[in-house]
């Protein structure tokens, strides 16, 4: 059925219809709501108050726009009242302000192949990370410009400003992510790398954490390496000071690695030995940045309720290899 037949449906109160029609944009606008909110708990409860909200209003829609970009703005504002509402986040003393963002981010579960080249690399850490820095209201111009493809003129619309003030904010937005971006992104490095690189560098990263070896971890590293753990406040900078933490930190642990991606990066699902289940048990999905072959940062988000999103099981056995 076409969004017209779907629509006429839903306005005359089939529900079924409406469901249809949404589910058709459902991820895409997630994936929106993450960016603008980094967070994929808020990003659901964004969505869910949004669709609510257009259900509500479809006699409202008189059809001048796609049913997409109709949703779209309803999205983007839902997001931005959550930003107003939300409390102000303190960063830690002595943090970089993008160290101390990433503690509240939570990473995206998305598959290598799940979206296009473009879709993944602004879904990458260090993107949703700068635009996390943004006011609000140059975070959604960005997205919408740059990312959606919008005009300057459908974005004033969006957000019920004037086209002056979209290509204002648009301009100071592009200045400051510009500035905070890596380059290459994670999409250029990893389309950089060919199967048999990708999989012995997964390999070797794998065998290495699993035998708790610590210069064949450091090994993998950049001489500028960054280790954090969201939401834990730590953050280790450079090869000397992640070699000292390992022993006492990650190391006093056994773990089973299952490799994944999120964010559009190489990621790992971690599981720790727990002697009283005698299984390895969910701790955290280690999200990697590369620079060629190593790896320059690991952002190891630590939330076991989220690996059922990544397909990750909630157990492994005592004798997983």
């Amino acid at each position: 059925m076409t969004d017209t037949t779907l629509l006429t449906a839903a306005r005359g109160g089939d529900e079924d219809a409406y469901r249809e029609l949404v589910d058709t944009y459902r991820h895409e606008l997630h994936a929106h709501s993450y960016r603008m909110l980094g967070s994929v708990h808020d990003a659901e409860d964004a969505l869910q108050e949004a669709l609510l909200r257009a259900w509500r209003g479809l006699g409202r829609f008189e059809g001048r726009s796609s049913v997409r970009a109709w949703l779209y703005k309803i999205v983007t504002n839902v997001c931005l009242s959550f930003i107003e509402r939300r409390p102000s986040r303190v960063l830690p003393t002595g943090l970089e302000a993008h160290a101390g963002e990433a503690l509240w981010l939570e990473p995206y579960p998305i598959d290598d192949a799940e979206a296009a080249y473009e879709q993944r690399e602004s879904l990458e850490l260090a993107f949703v990370v700068a635009l996390q820095q943004l006011p609000a209201l140059q975070r959604a111009v960005l997205l919408l410009r740059e990312v959606l493809g919008y005009t300057a003129r459908e974005v004033a619309e969006t957000l019920d400003t004037t086209v002056p003030a979209v290509n204002s904010a648009l301009q100071r937005a592009r200045k400051a992510v510009d500035e905070a971006l890596p380059e290459p992104s994670q999409q250029v490095t990893l389309r950089a790398l060919d199967d048999a690189e990708l999989r012995g560098l997964v390999t070797q990263y794998v065998d290495a954490w699993e035998a708790g070896d610590i210069e064949r971890i450091v090994s993998m590293l950049t001489e500028d390496a960054k280790f954090s753990m969201p939401p834990e406040p730590e953050w280790y900078d450079g090869l000397a000071a992640i070699r000292a933490f390992m022993p006492i930190g990650p190391l006093t642990v056994r773990w089973r690695f299952v490799p994944t991606w999120s964010n559009g990066q190489l990621a790992f699902g971690t599981y720790g030995y727990d002697p009283e289940r005698d299984a390895y048990v969910p701790h955290a999905i280690d999200v990697l940045t590369l620079r060629g072959t190593k790896v320059s940062a690991i952002t190891a988000f630590i939330d076991a309720d989220i690996f059922p999103a990544y397909g990750l099981p909630m157990e492994l056995p005592a004798d997983a290899r």
